[in-house]
């Protein structure tokens, strides 16, 4: 596999060799949900063609950032993750979005909004100092999914579908309000009064998420 080096003996050149071409940080931070089918990580990325799919995952099998899988036994198949080398990946992956995150405003004409994007813009917002010593559950639903975000001190997880026991529970009606709320263009009191909004549980938790999480 040829490998287009910049010629200078520096990390970020480096890494750049290995995932600065076109889509490949956009799988990486589909991978870093978990494991993915191909069919998958095609579905999250419908705008890649096929063969630059098939490539991009070739060359991070082949620099170790990911590995295939087959899937044991009564599934079937092959799965792509991240190594852990890939996965050190993320701190670099949330602090770009956070900085793409504040020149966005309405989606371009064609774009779209993935369940994966979504997913890590919760991470991306994500503000560690914020959350410590807290232990929050909250459940977000969404017109099309749910995520359930658990937040223990400076860690957080991000999961699919309804939380099991959330302190709060977001329930978005109309707009961006969850977006809106993270990046401080809305405040909880707004959210609520404008109905863009649903919660059960204590509004109170709906400012401290504004705090948590915040682009």
């Amino acid at each position: 596999m040829t490998v287009k080096e910049y010629g200078q003996f520096c990390g970020l050149a480096r890494a750049m060799e290995v995932v600065g071409e076109r889509w490949t940080l956009l799988i990486v931070r589909d991978l870093l949900l978990g494991p993915k089918r191909y069919t998958d990580l095609r579905n999250g990325l419908p705008n890649i063609p096929t063969n630059i799919l098939a490539a991009r995952l070739r060359r991070l099998e082949a620099h170790g950032v990911a590995v295939r899988r087959a899937l044991p036994h009564p599934d079937r198949g092959v799965v792509y993750e991240l190594t852990d080398h890939g996965r050190r990946l993320q701190p670099a992956l949330t602090a770009l979005g956070r900085w793409g995150a504040r020149t966005m405003t309405e989606p371009r004409p064609g774009e779209i909004t993935t369940t994966e994007s979504r997913a890590l813009s919760f991470h991306t917002a994500f503000r560690p100092e914020a959350a410590a010593g807290a232990t929050l559950g909250y459940e977000i639903r969404m017109a099309d999914v749910t995520f359930a975000l658990s937040v223990a001190g400076d860690r957080l997880t991000v999961a699919h579908g309804p939380h099991p026991d959330p302190d709060l529970v977001i329930e978005t009606r109309s707009g961006h309000p969850v977006l809106d709320l993270m990046r401080a263009t809305l405040t909880p009191a707004e959210a609520l009064a404008a109905r863009s909004i649903a919660v059960e549980g204590p509004e109170s938790l709906l400012t401290r998420f504004t705090e948590i999480f915040r682009l």
